[in-house]
């Protein structure tokens, strides 16, 4: 029986790492460690491999590729991400194919295949708010593909992620209504599997706490992050007897839903109910009244998931945690009139 020949996917599988990164440390390349590059080429000794000119000649021809699954496009907080992290892989000569996942943990699961298919040498994901089993991730893992979180984020104990500091914002943003004369502050948020939702709403509810604000469950709603969905929440919170006089909301999505139902049931901002909202300093800034916002760093969040990335490529296995902190900007709608 004919001996199987070793393949650079071989050697990869046994290593834990991606194939770009075997190749790279077996041509002596300077974005791999010496210690990686040794490791490379020992179990290359070991097991005799021997390079397929042909197959080399064909990869030397391919571009050299990184994958981005978000859920949305369509939005300026990852339209910025996309951006940063462009930005950042264009300096490493890296170019960049992004898929919309449309929140479908099914698109989602295609484009990881996708870009498995295209033999890119990385990938940086925001889960989808349908996702709730990760085994197309577990997948990439075993494969020794690289692999970046960012926002949304699973599987922490595998895979290197930058999130946002989402709870303390969210507490400080409460503190600031409480402050400036709220009481009963609802959060409108998306699922409460995500991560990101759950992070925001702890902050939420530390706030209360820590200002002795009883909790009022009917104040807090974790539903689908869907502009209708949303809009029918706030409009039914509103319409209630014992209505919210504030409302903190998960992203963009949702506060400018809850800012529709403000002013289409005739209430005024900041004084009937107080507004504010996870978004970008675009759009928050384009309405009347201008809105109070806490926002994302997003192109730096990009770059540095793309940063986190390019290690692993290099052959870094170790998990990172980044948290790129959000900024609170206080305009209009936050603060009730004395």
């Amino acid at each position: 029986m004919a001996q199987h020949r070793i393949s650079l996917k071989d050697l990869a599988e046994q290593l834990g790492v991606s194939i770009a990164t075997v190749s790279r440390a077996l041509h002596s390349s300077p974005e791999i460690g010496k210690e990686m590059q040794e490791k490379v080429k020992a179990l290359a000794k070991k097991l005799n491999y021997r390079p397929n000119p042909f197959a080399q000649s064909l990869r030397s021809e391919a571009p050299r590729i990184i994958g981005v699954v978000v859920p949305n496009l369509v939005t300026h907080y990852y339209a910025a991400v996309l951006d940063g992290i462009e930005t950042e892989a264009r300096k490493a000569g890296y170019s960049v194919i992004s898929a919309n996942s449309h929140e479908s943990q099914e698109d989602e699961t295609r484009a990881i295949d996708n870009f498995n298919s295209l033999h890119v040498e990385g990938i940086i994901a925001c889960l989808a708010q349908d996702t709730t089993d990760y085994s197309h991730f577990e997948t990439i893992s075993k494969m020794g593909i690289p692999l970046v979180f960012f926002g949304r984020t699973c599987l922490s104990e595998q895979f290197s992620c930058v999130t946002a500091n989402g709870d303390e914002a969210a507490q400080q943003a409460t503190q600031h209504l409480i402050d400036t004369g709220s009481r009963r502050i609802a959060f409108i948020g998306g699922p409460n599997h995500l991560d990101m939702v759950r992070r925001r709403k702890h902050g939420y509810l530390e706030a209360l706490r820590e200002n002795r604000i009883p909790i009022d469950r009917s104040l807090v709603v974790c539903d689908r992050i869907d502009y209708d969905v949303a809009l029918q929440a706030a409009l039914q919170m509103l319409q209630s007897e014992n209505r919210p006089d504030a409302i903190l909301a998960f992203n963009d999505i949702i506060t400018f839903a809850a800012f529709t139902a403000i002013k289409q049931l005739q209430l005024r901002i900041p004084d009937d109910v107080a507004l504010i909202g996870f978004t970008d300093d675009q759009h928050a800034s384009y309405v009347t009244p201008r809105l109070s916002a806490i926002e994302d760093q997003s192109g730096l969040m990009g770059q540095t998931a793309c940063q986190l990335l390019l290690r692993h490529i290099a052959g870094d296995t170790k998990v990172y945690r980044e948290i790129v902190p959000q900024k609170i900007i206080i305009r209009e709608t936050s603060a009730k009139h004395a």
